[in-house]
C-alpha cells in the first residue's frame, strides 16, 4: 500500500501542521485485538507499540496516558504521582467525548478537548514507537523526540507488567 494511501484524520492534521514527520501503517483492525496483534500484524515489538490510555481523577479530570504495549498502568502510582485521591480509566462514552475518537482509534494527537499527557518514562529510550494516528487499524511512527516536540508530555513511572 502506498504510503499516501491513509485517512486524514485530525491527529494527522495536527501533526502535518506542527510539522512532525511520520510514518503511516495500516493494519486490519481486530476487535480486542489490543496492541499484541497489532505488533504481529506489522512485525514490531509490542514494547514498542504505546497505547493512549484516557483516565480521570477522583475529581473527573481527564487526562491521557501513553503506555507500552506490553505493560499496564499503575493507576495507584499514577495517583500517587499527581497528588490524586484515585485514577481511573474512563468509559467509551466519555473517552469518546474528551478525545472526538472511537476507541480502539485514539490519538493523543488533535484531540478535542485539549488534555494532560503523561507517558511512561521509558518510551522516550526507544528509537521509534508506533502510536493510535486517530483510526481504528491505523498507527504512525514517529520518533520519541518528536512526540516531545509535539506534546507538553510528562513522564512518569507507572508501569507494571500486563497480567496475562
Amino acid at each position: 500500500m502506498s504510503k499516501l494511501n491513509y485517512p486524514v484524520t485530525p491527529a494527522v492534521r495536527f501533526l502535518r501542521e506542527k510539522q512532525i514527520e511520520f510514518e503511516p501503517h495500516l493494519y486490519p483492525y481486530e476487535e480486542h485485538g489490543g496492541t499484541q496483534h497489532a505488533a504481529e500484524t506489522l512485525q514490531v515489538p509490542e514494547h514498542a507499540v504505546i497505547k493512549t490510555l484516557v483516565m480521570q481523577t477522583n475529581t473527573r479530570s481527564p487526562l491521557l496516558v501513553l503506555m507500552h504495549g506490553d505493560y499496564e498502568v499503575s493507576t495507584r502510582q499514577l495517583a500517587r504521582a499527581l497528588g490524586a485521591r484515585q485514577i481511573i480509566p474512563c468509559d467509551v462514552t466519555t473517552a469518546q467525548k474528551y478525545t472526538g475518537y472511537l476507541v480502539g482509534g485514539i490519538s493523543p494527537f488533535g484531540t478535542r478537548t485539549t488534555l494532560p499527557v503523561y507517558a511512561e518514562a521509558s518510551i522516550f529510550a526507544l528509537e521509534r514507537i508506533y502510536i493510535n494516528g486517530g483510526k481504528r487499524g491505523f498507527l504512525i511512527a514517529i520518533t520519541p523526540i518528536a512526540l516531545r516536540t509535539a506534546l507538553p508530555v510528562q513522564e512518569v513511572e507507572v508501569a507494571t507488567k500486563e497480567q496475562q
